[in-house]
């Protein structure tokens, strides 16, 4: 091991122990406001002080930086208001302590995996991998990106265990995420995804859900579990929720979120953003209405991508309402303090494009086994039960050259570059190549020519006209967003 690894290494071991002292103490503190107050204020100090040492050394854009922190701080104060206001369940509060932020966020997992990767292939390997179990859903929602219904094509119980357990042991990932289909319709040889939830206690999941199925039962058995965080989908208040997602939904999501208050799990809300809606979800009453009203603790925020069920060009967030999401999404983290993530205007708190098993990125397991480097690109170059029949395992998926090809991108983009030294990173508020550089990703699918995995998916790349207009879309946007990179960023 390096010296450089070995330092790094101690000082997040020494910050993850203050994480455990502290979650050691909350049964003394947490009905103590001052004394829980002044921890917090410990903590957000010392991220702080974090953040200078990385402006100082110039190794990011000094506006990455500054967006990774407030998020960091985001996150702390979210979880800290949670158990301040008691809303937390003993367990959770444990896992949210030690699992999620001790040892998936700060120490990134276990070290001693990853460097053991890192020796045998020269790169780190990726932070987590993404499930979707079944691609079975009670709802059918308009444009869902996944095209769900009710069909019963899911991945075996044995096939589950094992790519969590590959991922834990091979790469050190503490972090997984559950999507769908809805997760928990899924069911093979008696078992579920809380099943597995409870095996992998020393791991955090995130669940992607459309809340119907949360009854009090679910809700006691998540708290019970400590380690898993349900995502709600909503696309803003009732009307525009239920114009995508059926009459009636709202009303069972309110219900879903109630019975998880009452057991006191960590939940939050997953938003997709539309031209039709972007101005809504971000609004004050929106955000008033989940955050202070329902106590809701995150968000994460999917801009629409024109993939899946009937996908059109032009539900796409136009450039100026891209810009206003941009300037809303980071005023409300940086003034407002709120756990929100979008997964495009927070590219630049995680270093741009997180797909194809980039260290700290992910990669995306389906229901029938296609693996694919994000879950909005649905082009499958491998098959997990066809590698597993062959001998192979998680490390042969992640060594695929289509994913090796991303990886490269990413990097020619901007990620890993020491930004003083090898000069300047491009835009990540613009981070992803398939609906921000389609050019790009053209080249690579015609190049590697990766299967889709729905007819949806073929019909797109086999469509002049979704090129141009995605290409056409992708130049109109840089053209206002590479300024704001610029004057922000760098």
């Amino acid at each position: 091991m390096d010296r450089e690894r070995e330092i790094i290494i101690k000082r997040r071991a020494a910050r993850a122990s203050k994480i455990r002292t502290i979650s050691r103490l909350i049964p003394v503190f947490r009905h103590i406001r001052p004394a829980a107050y002044l921890v917090m204020n410990y903590l957000e100090n010392q991220m702080r002080k974090n953040s200078a040492r990385g402006l100082e050394k110039g190794n990011k854009p000094p506006g990455v930086v500054r967006d990774r922190m407030e998020t960091g701080v985001a996150i702390m104060r979210s979880i800290g208001r949670a158990i301040i206001e008691d809303r937390l369940s003993p367990q959770t509060i444990q896992k949210l302590l030690n699992v999620l932020i001790a040892d998936a966020i700060i120490q990134e997992g276990d070290h001693k995996a990853r460097a053991a990767f890192e020796d045998k292939y020269g790169s780190r390997p990726t932070g987590f991998i993404l499930v979707s179990p079944t691609k079975k859903c009670n709802l059918f929602c308009i444009g869902c990106y996944a095209d769900s219904d009710r069909t019963e094509i899911k991945l075996s119980y044995p096939v589950l265990e094992r790519i969590f357990s590959e991922a834990r042991d091979m790469w050190g990932s503490r972090f997984f995420v559950f999507s769908g289909g809805e997760p928990l319709l899924y069911e093979d040889q008696g078992k579920g995804i809380l099943d597995l939830v409870e095996k992998f206690h020393d791991c955090f999941f995130l669940m992607y859900t459309n809340g119907t199925l949360i009854d009090q039962n679910v809700a006691r058995r998540m708290a019970q579990a400590g380690n898993i965080m349900p995502a709600i989908s909503v696309e803003g208040l009732r009307e525009t929720t239920e114009k995508r997602r059926g009459r009636g939904v709202f009303d069972r999501i309110l219900q879903a979120m109630d019975n998880l208050r009452k057991e006191k799990v960590f939940y939050g809300i997953s938003l997709t953003v539309t031209k039709d809606n972007a101005y809504e979800v971000f609004s004050d009453e929106v955000i008033d209405y989940y955050f202070n009203q329902l106590k809701v603790n995150f968000a994460w925020a999917f801009q629409y991508m024109p993939i899946g069920r009937a996908f059109t060009l032009d539900l796409l967030p136009s450039p100026e309402q891209r810009l206003w999401m941009f300037q809303r999404a980071w005023q409300l983290v940086y003034e407002k303090h709120i756990f929100l993530i979008d997964f495009w205007n927070s590219g630049p708190a995680s270093h741009g494009c997180l797909a194809a098993g980039r260290s700290g990125g992910y990669m995306v397991v389906n229901w029938d086994g296609t693996v694919t480097p994000c879950v909005f690109v649905p082009y499958s170059p491998v098959n997990i039960n066809e590698i597993y029949s062959r001998g192979g395992n998680l490390n042969d998926v992640w060594a695929n050259p289509f994913f090796a090809d991303l990886r490269k991108w990413q990097k020619d983009y901007g990620y890993g570059k020491h930004h003083r030294n090898e000069g300047p990173v491009k835009n990540w508020i613009m981070p992803c190549p398939m609906r921000d550089h389609f050019r790009d990703m053209y080249e690579l699918l015609k190049k590697h020519q990766p299967k889709p995995i729905d007819e949806n998916a073929a019909e797109a790349l086999n469509d002049p006209e979704y090129y141009k207009g995605l290409v056409n879309y992708n130049d109109r946007v840089a053209a206002l967003l590479d300024q704001v990179w610029k004057d922000k960023y760098i």
